[in-house]
């Protein structure tokens, strides 16, 4: 990993323009964004206001604008930023790599973080100073000035983003990109140091909003009888499913060591769907694909923040805000997968201006 440059503009210098490309090619070049991802590694980009708390300098920024903003961070780059919801699954990341490299020395087989941000390279000092304060080890940086970033995802292979930002969330699930919208946890709790835990829902996240469509269109009564008829065939495929494939592919090389039971990934489907009525098409869907969970629990339809409370998993994702506020409450970092049918209907008028510290 040590060779992975980080090609970080200056931060004194001019902010260079970050024009993306309408469509995907050769017009994006890899060398230029910090060189291409090691072979088979599991690249996780993180927006600066998910990997640290930024409340100050955003309010800054809202009230007094883009200069004062950046006066701000370069009297304070000295000042380390506080840990953000993403921080202690990062630190996690990392822990696992540490024990992947003791067992497989040369192995490429990694989770690569990326710190993907609109913010101005000015700002990058801080940033640095904050990543070396904290012993984290994150080497590559995409500092876009004011433009958004999302373009540049594609670039880094992205298998995760997690940012702050719901808009820039949204488009990088448009562009096909694995990402959630990232909350803090309404009450401190602590998380595992040893072993990485990452917790899915189902419908909308792991798998298509296929079920969900008939939940909303027919009721519960046709869900049922939809999902037993088509037990036996797969789900499609949802935004998060990649990711878990990751996941596993890491989980089986500690299994190779003959650690199934010392893995330091735990994984857990945490689903509002009953085991009896339609619990079976989703293990088997699963298991079609080649993947499983550690963990499978079925709520039907019971409240998930209890359980999310026991299982205390460094991030957990889902399609709907209302499981999301429900696991915040309980003290679990949760992320918001703006995918399928539950999601609110879009705006149509133009966005705003996002802010500089996404």
């Amino acid at each position: 990993l040590s060779r992975w440059p980080c090609r970080l503009p200056s931060p004194r210098g001019p902010v260079p323009p970050t024009h993306c490309a309408p469509r995907w090619g050769a017009t994006l070049s890899l060398t230029a964004q910090g060189g291409p991802k090691p072979q088979n590694a599991v690249t996780v980009a993180v927006s600066s206001r998910a990997l640290f708390r930024m409340d100050e300098e955003q309010r800054i920024y809202t009230e007094q604008g883009v200069e004062q903003y950046v006066r701000y961070q370069l009297e304070h780059e000295n000042e380390p930023f506080g840990p953000g919801p993403a921080f202690p699954f990062v630190k996690a990341l990392e822990a696992v790599n540490r024990r992947l490299r003791e067992l497989y020395p040369d192995s490429e087989e990694l989770f690569d973080i990326v710190l993907v941000t609109n913010n101005h390279a000015q700002v990058g000092v801080r940033l640095i100073n904050s990543i070396n304060h904290y012993d984290l080890f994150i080497e590559r940086f995409c500092m876009t000035g004011g433009n958004s970033p999302i373009c540049y995802l594609k670039a880094y292979h992205t298998n995760l983003y997690l940012s702050a930002d719901a808009e820039k969330v949204q488009e990088a699930i448009d562009e096909g990109i694995a990402a959630a919208t990232i909350f803090s946890p309404s009450r401190d709790v602590t998380v595992s140091q040893s072993q990485l835990r990452v917790a899915f829902d189902g419908d909308a996240v792991l798998f298509s909003d296929e079920s969900e469509r008939i939940v909303k269109a027919h009721g519960l009564d046709r869900f049922f009888e939809h999902e037993k008829a088509h037990e036996n065939k797969p789900l499609a495929q949802g935004p998060l499913k990649g990711f878990l494939e990751a996941l596993g592919r890491l989980q089986k090389k500690f299994y190779a060591k003959g650690l199934r039971l010392e893995c330091p990934i735990r994984t857990y489907l945490v689903t509002a769907r009953s085991a009896a009525s339609s619990g079976a098409r989703a293990l088997k869907t699963l298991r079609s694909w080649g993947l499983e969970t550690d963990e499978a629990l079925f709520l039907a339809g019971a409240p998930k923040g209890p359980l999310l409370e026991k299982i205390r998993p460094h991030i957990f994702f889902d399609d709907q805000m209302f499981h999301v506020a429900g696991a915040q409450e309980m003290g679990t970092v949760a992320a918001h997968v703006p995918y399928g049918v539950a999601q609110a209907p879009r705006r149509t008028s133009p966005p705003k201006q996002a802010p500089p510290a996404q």
